[in-house]
């Protein structure tokens, strides 16, 4: 069983940058794939990408081009670098670890979550 803790939110304008850390204790982190997740206020949780075990990335439309998913096995780390937000970018974000699937856009396919950390983007 893995646990995880993200970390990095906050209050930024738009245009601006914010990098999500999530780090993983116990389990052996380089065997999961690691998804990132958002939820706004009255919304859905939504996919934001994916990072494979292998170190395959995928990103949802919305974000490709601004957002990019790393892991560091070493570090049992997975980091999203987000550039360029905007005012929808905000949300409470949500890093999750499966090794049920290799790639999953769905939030059910991911057995482990963190608590989430919140960002805001002002215009």
């Amino acid at each position: 069983q893995v646990q995880l803790v993200e970390s990095g939110g906050g209050l930024v304008q738009a245009g601006g940058s914010l990098r999500l850390s999530c780090a993983a204790s116990q389990g052996t982190f380089s065997r999961y794939n690691m998804g990132w997740f958002r939820q706004a206020p009255g919304k859905e949780r939504e996919f934001v990408g994916y990072i494979t075990w292998s170190g395959f990335t995928y990103h949802a439309d919305s974000v490709k081009g601004r957002f990019a998913i790393s892991r560091d096995n070493a570090k049992n780390t997975v980091h999203l670098q987000m550039n360029s937000l905007r005012p929808e970018d905000t949300a409470i974000y949500y890093c999750a670890a499966t090794d049920r699937v290799l790639t999953s856009i769905r939030a059910n396919d991911y057995v482990y979550w963190g608590q989430g950390t919140q960002v805001t983007v002002s215009s």
